[in-house]
């Protein structure tokens, strides 16, 4: 499988039920985590989650124009918070994102101009709103019980903030020793690239965004991948330093894809979650690849379905693997939380012009939506002339690089039409036959070379 999940070990907080929730999905603690800071605490973090509301927040920073399934996992958990009657908060970094977390990273973060740093911030707000508006509309039939979530900017405290001042209230809470000896700093200080101030500086902001929300707001949780432990620590030290409460990090498994890579702009492997950079049939192959052995996992990550249930699917998905039960499930589940209905629609009538060949699907389709399914398929529009026959319609959507290989291929049956397979080169074009409705036509070469053709 292509870009399979890599989860790492993780906790599962062991309690049935969090509290007597209101909600019509009765929401069971499954709730896996890779760690709890302090990890001697994890017996006062049970006691408080069946005690709320209490405050959660997670950062997002606008690195790009979308959120990926690797932040999407972050955000369920933050709706699994406000289903058991907590407060969570989303924090964009409208500030730190200007700095850029140096966290595993290589070398450091490219600048980014004010002009597409704000793009970014409207843009993963969207995508943040989507899927809250979603969860509310597909998940919950009483939304209205929910503590909505707050979705805040840290600009607001940083843009009037006196550097002096900032520095030397905060600024002695933290210590030299601990930020050089993370591993990620480490690795940076030995690379050739080195790493500047400004990067070193990052854990600080955002300590100090936790401080404020701890402050204003009550928080005393934050949740974040497990590369962000150390940026959790430093607020957790700026915290607990400064007004001496106790406060709680807690860390989520990292997603990566084949390889162990992290999902990233920088590495062009992410599946975002605007459907303008990933469609929602991308995103539904994406799940419904899962390897048998992750599934069940992913289930449990990515879905609200009760453990239960999870078992009534994982033991029919035994007796019946070839039908992907458990991969249809957790595909549908995460593409109507992103995309909603018609987002699911389309996935699955983009897999049936994919894979089941369905020529009715085709019919429906237009040709953007067949150009995101079918990767790097050439488009030609013609115009309808009457008597063009099948080798000149290759011909003119330049099918072949020659006119031997034309006949050669076709009269041997690799050439086909709305899958259907041609194999008389004047077989003339018929529309209803070889024109669908949608005034397309599906060309195919062997097995994966595809050409779309529009009809003017």
């Amino acid at each position: 499988m292509n870009n399979v999940f890599r989860l790492r070990s993780f906790r599962y907080l062991n309690s049935r039920r969090l509290h007597s929730t209101k909600f019509v999905f009765d929401v069971e603690n499954r709730q896996l985590y890779e760690d709890i800071f302090p990890s001697i605490c994890e017996h006062d973090v049970n006691k408080l989650w069946r005690s709320p509301p209490q405050v959660v927040y997670a950062g997002f920073d606008p690195t790009a124009d979308s959120l990926h399934i690797g932040n999407l996992l972050i955000l369920i958990n933050l709706l699994h918070w406000q289903r058991c009657g907590h407060q969570a908060i989303v924090l964009l970094g409208g500030a730190t994102g200007l700095i850029g977390d140096p966290s595993y990273r290589k070398v450091e973060r490219v600048e980014i101009e004010q002009v597409v740093l704000q793009d970014n911030l409207y843009s993963i707000r969207r995508d943040i709103e989507q899927v809250i508006r979603n969860h509310e509309i597909y998940f919950c039939k009483h939304p209205n019980r929910l503590t909505p979530i707050k979705i805040l900017n840290n600009l607001e405290w940083y843009k009037d903030a006196n550097l002096l001042a900032f520095i030397n209230q905060f600024g002695r809470y933290f210590r030299m020793g601990t930020m050089l000896g993370r591993a990620s700093v480490q690795a940076r200080l030995q690379s050739d690239s080195g790493m500047s101030l400004t990067e070193f500086m990052y854990p600080l902001f955002q300590g100090y965004d936790w401080l404020h929300l701890h402050r204003n707001f009550g928080c005393n949780f934050q949740v974040g991948g497990q590369d962000q432990m150390g940026n959790i620590v430093s607020g957790y030290d700026l915290i607990t330093r400064y007004t001496k409460n106790q406060v709680y990090g807690l860390t989520l498994p990292l997603i990566t894809a084949e390889g162990g890579k992290k999902f990233s702009k920088s590495t062009g492997n992410a599946v975002w979650l605007s459907a303008q950079k990933s469609s929602s049939f991308q995103l539904y192959q994406y799940f419904i690849r899962a390897e048998d052995a992750e599934v069940e996992n992913l289930l449990h990550f990515f879905t609200f379905l009760p453990t239960r249930q999870i078992k009534r699917i994982m033991q029919e998905h035994v007796r019946k693997p070839e039908l992907r039960v458990a991969q249809q499930t957790l595909a549908e589940n995460v593409t109507l939380l992103v995309h909603g209905e018609e987002g699911v629609t389309a996935a699955k009538r983009a897999s049936a012009v994919l894979y089941d060949k369905s020529i009715e699907n085709l019919a429906r389709m237009n040709v953007n939506e067949l150009i995101q399914i079918l990767d790097g398929a050439a488009v030609v529009e013609l115009l309808a002339e009457p008597g063009i026959n099948v080798y000149e319609l290759a011909k003119k959507a330049n099918c072949f690089k020659s006119d031997h290989d034309a006949r050669r291929i076709i009269e041997a049956g690799g050439f086909y039409i709305n899958y259907q397979k041609i194999t008389n080169t004047e077989e003339v074009i018929v529309p209803g036959v070889h024109i669908l409705s949608n005034n397309v036509s599906l060309l195919r070469v062997g097995k994966k070379n595809y050409h779309v053709v529009r009809w003017l």
